[in-house]
């Protein structure tokens, strides 16, 4: 029986990553691995509650509460996140350099793990070509925006640490 699976197809990724980098602000940056951890929520929403989520940050968790739904679905990975995390590495980063090849995504700041959107009207047009997100990635790609935007990646409180999908035992900050 052959499956489709949206997480390991790559214009799937690239349609996520246009999306995703259409939060950006104009001149803002984002690290490549945060744009890579919001786009593995956006695939698993339910996956969002095993993010850490402080006790100073009850409207987070009632916002997530309200607008993601708990339940999986049914043919969802149920491994390890952090191997399937590291399984996705491939798509996204080819994703994220087709961006670049188009023009979408700065070209400097690509080479420096960074995100910044180098020509919107373009990116604008690829997603009036492809469509929006369905109402659930959506949900949960603000959330993620809400939660970790101007997040350190770094630390005991950093976004790493807090979605356990990247190693930070040995980071500094």
């Amino acid at each position: 029986m052959i499956t489709y699976n949206p997480a390991f197809d790559l214009y799937h990724c690239i349609f996520r990553m246009i999306h995703i980098i259409q939060r950006l602000d104009d001149n803002d940056c984002l690290e490549v691995d945060k744009i890579r951890i919001w786009d593995f929520y956006v695939l698993f929403p339910s996956k969002t509650y095993t993010i850490m989520i402080r006790r100073n940050e009850e409207e987070l968790k009632s916002w997530r509460k309200r607008y993601i739904n708990k339940t999986k679905n049914p043919y969802e990975y149920n491994g390890d996140n952090r191997k399937l995390f590291d399984r996705l590495r491939p798509y996204q980063m080819a994703a994220l350099s087709s961006l670049v090849s188009y023009g979408i995504i700065d070209k400097k700041h690509f080479l420096n793990k960074e995100i910044m959107i180098s020509n919107r009207a373009l990116l604008n047009k690829f997603i009036e070509k492809t469509g929006a997100l369905s109402q659930t990635e959506s949900n949960t790609l603000s959330f993620m925006s809400l939660f970790s935007k101007s997040m350190s990646m770094l630390g005991i409180y950093g976004l790493k640490s807090r979605t356990n999908l990247m190693e930070s035992k040995y980071d500094a900050g």
